[in-house]
């Protein structure tokens, strides 16, 4: 499976032709992970109520990551990697952990969480 993260998502809903098909067909093929805090920041910039339900639709059809515990877990991942240090804050750190614990890959166009994830969690175009 795979999480899109925000950076991406914003690509597809802008109609990004570098992004849509690949999209669509992940989307068809039921590849795609939802994840709350990817929502959450993908809903505090929506500029209209068109855009809100897109997303909210997005967010009803797809299966999701349990989270349970999760901001715990990157809250003492990040201090004891010293993940702020290098500028990686913690949903991004939140999202590497829902990466982890549902054996998933991230899309991202996020430089500095690119950096603190293993290779091979790391979707690849």
């Amino acid at each position: 499976m795979i999480i899109l993260d925000t950076s991406i998502w914003i690509e597809f809903l802008k109609g990004n032709p570098e992004y849509n098909s690949k999209i669509k067909q992940m989307l068809e093929s039921n590849k795609i992970l939802a994840v709350d805090c990817i929502f959450a920041e993908l809903l505090q910039g929506v500029r209209n109520n068109r855009e809100k339900n897109i997303i909210l639709s997005y967010w009803n059809y797809l299966p999701k990551v349990n989270g349970n515990g999760l901001f715990i877990e990157a809250g003492l991942f990040s201090n004891n990697n010293k993940l702020s240090d290098k500028g990686v804050g913690l949903i991004d750190t939140l999202i590497y952990m829902y990466t982890l614990k549902s054996n998933s890959i991230l899309w991202t166009l996020d430089k500095k969480l690119i950096k603190i994830i293993s290779d091979d969690l790391i979707y690849k175009t």
